[in-house]
């Protein structure tokens, strides 16, 4: 048995596989978001240890035979979150999560640096790992000198289950400290920050083993002695392992709490002019091209939480028929927005309302927003030299056909569901975990998955929805410039 961790913004996710992939249970751990201050976002890294024994526990009451049987676990992420570690291990400070925009000034300094760009691959966004630790230097002197190791949050979560520091090269991709062509930590980058070659964890790849499960836990959950650890993937490379995106073209489009839309790449050929994220893949020798918005379902909750209605009850009452555009629009730029602006400073807005908005108006909107800040995505992917005409739908935002049909309209791009397509993060480290343990092909494991349905685009609203876009464009100049 196989067990994939997926540490995400809101919760952790749990999948128990057998040598197979045949998924035995599923589970989900939430937690909370801090947000201390305007544009900070943290979270208490204990809370991932409790959320993992609440897995633990789960599968141990649910799966007794199978839980005990576990021969090796893997570990997803939530990318470039700061997790910062004194010389007995001891947290000296609130993890700063990805979303988290204090460090902008920071990262606008460090993307003017020499070979940043060149060596990364990469712009250096506020969200990366490497401006949090030039903000605490400038900012908590006395907590960035107690600073012996940096781990990002499922690192972390690794140490402790295996008291190894160690980190692979797709969420270390994304610290603005990876040579991300050669795959090693670059002392050059490193030093720009401030930072040393020591206080990083020691690099795998993906499938690699970094240890076993320690002693202590072992005995306490009744499990082997030998359970191996794998070094695990980023969040959305371990998507893409899990529905076998790992071929050049392959591509999938992920509506979490965060937007991305990623394509397979088998060389390293950056452009981060166009704020295409370009890191390594979990596997050896690939890499991948991805673009990132900062809200897509996190749009959605948000009006939720203010209209005071739940989703289904907003997503329901929109019936099943997608109509033509809505004409007030939503820009979802609620903690900025990375792909295609770079921008942590603007914000979201709705636009054209009147006396007769709508509910439902306001709830189609966001759909759309999200839809065409997607399209933003695809633009800049195109400037890259990527042809995306289908993709693989993960997340779950992925469970409202009517936002994936919406979001085909807008894209013309097919769009095909898979089965698990929610826990398709766990799934792909749950993979490596049996690649890490048998020694099986990551060729041979990481394959696509069953499609449930295939989205097509509706022919008739393509122009419509184009035109749509292009007024959608002229937006973001104007609030832009609104600071």
């Amino acid at each position: 048995m196989y067990l994939g961790l997926d540490l995400g913004t809101s919760g952790l996710k749990a999948l128990l596989v057998n040598e197979n992939s045949s998924v035995i249970g599923l589970t989900e751990i939430p937690y909370k978001v801090s947000r201390p201050r305007k544009g900070w976002s943290e979270q208490n890294p204990n809370d991932w240890i409790v959320a993992c024994k609440g897995v633990f526990k789960f599968f141990k009451s649910n799966y007794p035979s199978e839980f005990a049987a576990l021969k090796g676990i893997g570990i997803s992420g939530q990318m470039h979150g700061a997790t910062l570690l004194d010389l007995d291990g001891k947290i000296l400070y609130p993890c700063i999560l990805w979303n988290d925009t204090r460090s902008y000034m920071q990262a606008d300094q460090l993307d003017k640096s020499k070979k940043v760009r060149e060596i990364s691959g990469n712009i250096v966004f506020p969200g990366f790992t490497a401006p949090k630790l030039m903000w605490l230097a400038q900012n908590e002197q006395k907590i960035f000198s107690k600073i012996s190791k940096v781990l990002l949050p499922k690192d972390y979560l690794n140490f402790w289950l295996t008291g190894e520091y160690s980190s692979e090269m797709s969420d270390g991709s994304g610290t603005s400290w990876l040579n991300t062509k050669k795959r090693k930590w670059s002392e050059d980058l490193l030093s720009s920050s401030g930072m040393v070659l020591d206080q990083m964890p020691k690099l795998h790849e993906g499938i690699d083993p970094v240890g076993n499960l320690k002693i202590n836990i072992a005995e306490e959950w009744g499990l082997s002695k030998n359970v191996v650890v794998v070094g695990g993937a980023a969040d959305n490379a371990a998507a893409a392992c899990g529905i076998g995106v790992i071929n050049e073209g392959d591509t999938f489009i992920s509506l979490g709490t965060s937007g991305v839309i990623l394509t397979a790449k088998s060389s390293f050929s950056p452009k981060p002019d166009t704020a295409v994220h370009t890191f390594c893949h979990a596997i050896p020798n690939r890499w991948f091209q991805m673009g990132v918005i900062l809200s897509a379902t996190d749009s959605l909750n948000w009006l939720s939480k203010n209209l005071g209605k739940d989703l289904e009850s907003l997503l329901n009452s929109l019936g099943d028929k997608i109509k033509k555009p809505n004409s007030v629009y939503f820009l979802p730029y609620l903690s900025g927005e990375r792909t295609p602006h770079n921008d942590s400073l603007v914000r979201a807005a709705f636009l054209n309302l009147d006396i007769a908005t709508t509910e439902n108006d306001l709830t189609q909107s966001v759909l759309e927003g999200v839809g065409f800040a997607l399209r933003d995505n695809l633009e800049a992917l195109k400037a890259c030299g990527s042809n995306i005409t289908s993709a693989i739908a993960v997340g779950g935002g992925s469970k409202s056909l009517y936002w994936l049909q919406l979001i085909a309209n807008i894209l013309n791009v097919n769009l095909k569901i898979p089965e698990h397509g929610e826990y398709g993060a766990s799934l792909g480290v749950a993979k490596l975990a049996i690649i890490g343990d048998t020694g099986v092909k990551p060729e041979d494991k990481l394959n696509f998955p069953t499609i449930s349905k295939t989205i097509f685009p509706n022919k008739d609203l393509l122009s419509s929805y184009d035109d749509a876009y292009k007024r959608y464009k002229n937006i973001y100049p104007i609030l832009s410039s609104i600071r």
